[in-house]
């Protein structure tokens, strides 16, 4: 694993209890809201060298398929890199968890065949700096596999979702952003869209502001 000095401090990110408050309610949601398919869904398939941005708690880590010959996550909050590093021990694949930010991701370019983003670019302080970075480790042809929530198909939740942003939401939820729309974010930062599907989490249910999600793969093409 070729790591490079990161302009970022160690901690770039700080929400201890956002944290453990993310930690439960995320297992809650893989055990009862399907989410564990979901990442079963983003990660098939997938084989080589694996980058993952904001690895949470490392829920991901148990659907690595075994054609992955490593996985180096990045995970910015030191409580969730702790329950990440745990998660590792237990995997199928090699992984490796590391403090660092997205906007600044301390690996050396084109290292990787596949970057994996899940329910993280929400949280990101630039949107377009963090993709531009996942677009300099990958390699030509690379793949971005996504599953993210964002901005909801209603003009009602949408103003919804943009009250929530300027407002308390960010605040209460670690600087999660319920508005922001990561497909068009991934387009306009040059990949190319393969595939993708909108979603809600949980499927059934009282639906949240964070409840509409996409989940797809994008690739980086040999000229970006």
């Amino acid at each position: 694993m070729a790591l490079r000095r990161n302009k970022f401090p160690r901690d770039a990110v700080h929400h201890p209890l956002f944290a453990r408050v993310y930690a439960r309610l995320s297992v809650a949601a893989d055990l009862r809201g399907g989410v564990a398919a979901h990442r079963e869904e983003l990660l098939v398939g997938l084989s080589g060298r694996v980058i993952e941005i904001g690895a949470g708690n490392g829920l991901n880590f148990a659907h690595y398929p075994s054609a992955v010959s490593e996985v180096v996550a990045i995970e910015p909050e030191r409580s969730l890199r702790r329950l990440a590093a745990q998660a590792a021990l237990d995997a199928d694949v090699p992984v490796a968890v590391v403090p660092g930010a997205a906007e600044a991701l301390p690996v050396k370019g084109e290292a990787y065949d596949a970057a994996v983003v899940s329910l993280v670019l929400c949280s990101v302080r630039n949107l377009p700096c963090a993709l531009a970075e996942i677009a300099r480790v990958l390699r030509p042809g690379g793949e971005l596999r996504f599953f993210e929530h964002g901005i909801g198909e209603s003009r009602s939740l949408v103003v919804t979702q943009r009250a929530l942003d300027r407002t308390v939401w960010p605040l209460l939820f670690g600087g999660c952003h319920t508005a922001r729309d990561p497909l068009a974010a991934i387009a306009a930062a040059g990949f190319e869209i393969e595939r993708h599907r909108r979603l809600y989490v949980p499927k059934k249910g009282i639906r949240l502001p964070s409840s509409p999600c996409v989940l797809g793969v994008a690739r980086k093409p040999h000229t970006l």
